[in-house]
């Protein structure tokens, strides 16, 4: 331990306030502008918080072991420590190095996961390193990022100590949850893969209620944000967070990378994310069937295109019982998957969903089986840019395995499209907004133009329509689908082509 300790760096001995970190932490990236693009940020920026308060935490708990009994006592413990460091892959020794430093960099990581396996147990591997630290070869591309940048963001994240007690795990979470959301404003569009509005986040996991003990489950779950808000709803009533299990599958490698970071930091340890197609390589298996869980909540991409139609139409899961969606949209597919996951007895989800699906009529029959299986409890509208950098209106789907006896053969319609604050060119819902919410779904009585209880029978008879103006406004009005918009646009227009070349052969006709 006495080599890592020969370079010192800046440690400031009171904690550090959630300001500070949220300043720091974001002047480190826009070192990045002019470099590379913000889309890009992430890649960079996260690895390295994460290799600094890994080093961090390890000093704090070795220097706790040498209080309490000597160097060598702190030395014996050291493979107990809950993430381990070998020798020179320390933040330290990185910092140390001037030449090459991509390469140091990209040294210190391999090793870091390499000590660090997962625990293989219950059917799955909890935890471990391996992978973590995303994509390697964007370090020693030095076109790209020379020594100097690499050295300049070093030194920014070494003037500060982000130890637990300069940094707790709450904190540190808050911190890292600032940091996604500023890189999905920076960067567009291109962040909605790995970034769910945060407060519609919290209206789902206030609604699904966790508890201590239970299994929680994101079928995509990007950079983790919903699993995160989950603990932290227990947390925050003082309730037993540590006990709950944490799974999820993410399709894109660097994002589940950024997701097992989030968890990490925010003191979480026994989580599973795998990295694969849900739909193609579902993850978690029981026997022959799908693992479920008490509690699933997602906000799965939306009208994919390119998925394995041809392999759900026989999927060996039975994921398909309410039948095959179309090519053009997989959300139907991953909304039966979301149900084939959860628990036949405690099983719940919150689904955040495009509009669209509540009414397009090529999911019409999928749309009357999954009303006739009265696992549908709740449809709630929200409003407008609740999607990050898009005007696309959204919606929340609230289902129970196991419904209450009050709530059989019913759903609430929820219309919260005003229920929506914007500023600063950003949509989010105020506590105001959510308590709404949350009382409209916990009373499931009518209110008027508002909220209703709608018959599974009168839905049926609307053809599975689950527009919730046409329930609680009384209204039918639809937002056109836009592939069904651009399929009726081309349908008309080729129609007036043909009819005006047929008028055009008239008229020549009539000339001649």
């Amino acid at each position: 331990m006495s080599d890592n300790q020969s370079l010192e760096y800046i440690i400031p001995e009171r904690q550090l306030t959630l300001d500070e970190m949220k300043q720091f932490l974001w002047g480190a990236a826009t070192r990045l502008r002019g470099q590379i693009d913000a889309a890009g940020y992430k890649e960079y920026i996260f690895p390295l918080l994460f290799f600094k308060r890994i080093s961090d935490v390890y000093d704090e708990q070795f220097q706790g072991y040498v209080a309490e009994g000597g160097e060598e006592y702190a030395n014996m413990q050291v493979e107990d420590f809950a993430i381990k460091i070998p020798d020179k892959a320390h933040w330290r020794d990185v910092r140390a190095v001037t030449e090459n430093v991509g390469q140091r960099l990209v040294e210190a990581f391999i090793a870091i996961e390499q000590a660090n396996p997962g625990a293989h147990t219950d059917g799955r591997v909890v935890g471990g390193l391996e992978g973590i630290f995303g994509p390697k070869d964007i370090w020693t591309n030095k076109n790209k990022m020379p020594d100097h940048i690499i050295t300049s963001l070093i030194e920014d994240f070494s003037r500060y100590n982000l130890s637990i007690a300069a940094c707790p795990a709450d904190e540190m979470g808050q911190a890292y949850e600032y940091l996604v959301g500023k890189f999905a404003d920076d960067a567009g569009n291109t962040a909605q893969e790995f970034y769910t509005n945060r407060t519609v986040v919290t209206l789902m996991a206030e609604i699904l209620k966790p508890k201590p003990g239970e299994s929680i489950y994101d079928p995509t779950c990007g950079s983790g944000g919903m699993l995160v808000k989950c603990l932290d709803y227990l947390r925050e009533k003082g309730e037993a967070w540590q006990s709950v299990k944490v799974f999820g599958q993410e399709i894109n490698a660097l994002t589940s990378s950024i997701a097992r970071m989030n968890l990490y930091l925010n003191g979480v340890e026994d989580f599973s994310i795998v990295r694969e197609d849900t739909l193609k390589y579902p993850a978690f298996i029981d026997g022959s069937k799908l693992r479920t869980f008490d509690v699933v909540l997602a906000n799965p991409p939306y009208a994919i295109k390119t998925w394995d139609r041809d392999s759900f139409v026989n999927d060996k899961w039975g994921r398909n019982f309410l039948g095959t969606p179309p090519q053009s949209c997989a959300d139907y597919a991953f909304i039966q998957h979301i149900l084939s996951s959860m628990s036949l007895k405690t099983g719940r989800c919150a689904i955040l969903l495009p509009h669209g699906i509540l009414f397009r009529n090529q999911e019409k029959d999928i749309r009357k089986k999954l009303i006739e299986s009265d696992q549908l409890e709740c449809v709630i509208a929200l409003g407008h840019y609740l999607f990050y950098n898009s005007a696309m209106i959204s919606c929340v789907l609230i289902f129970s395995a196991n419904k209450s006896v009050s709530r059989k053969g019913k759903v609430l319609f929820i219309e919260a499209e005003n229920e929506v604050t914007r500023k600063n060119a950003q949509s989010f819902l105020e506590p105001k907004h959510i308590n709404r919410m949350l009382k409209a779904y916990a009373d499931f009585q009518n209110e008027d133009g508002y909220c209703k209880v709608v018959s599974n029978e009168e839905i049926l008879r609307n053809e599975g329509k689950l527009s919730v103006s046409l329930y609680v406004e009384g209204e039918g009005v639809e937002y056109k689908d836009i592939n069904d918009a651009i399929t009726e646009w081309s349908n008309s227009h080729n129609n007036l082509m043909s009819k005006l070349s047929t008028l055009n052969g008239m008229i020549a006709n009539e000339n001649h």
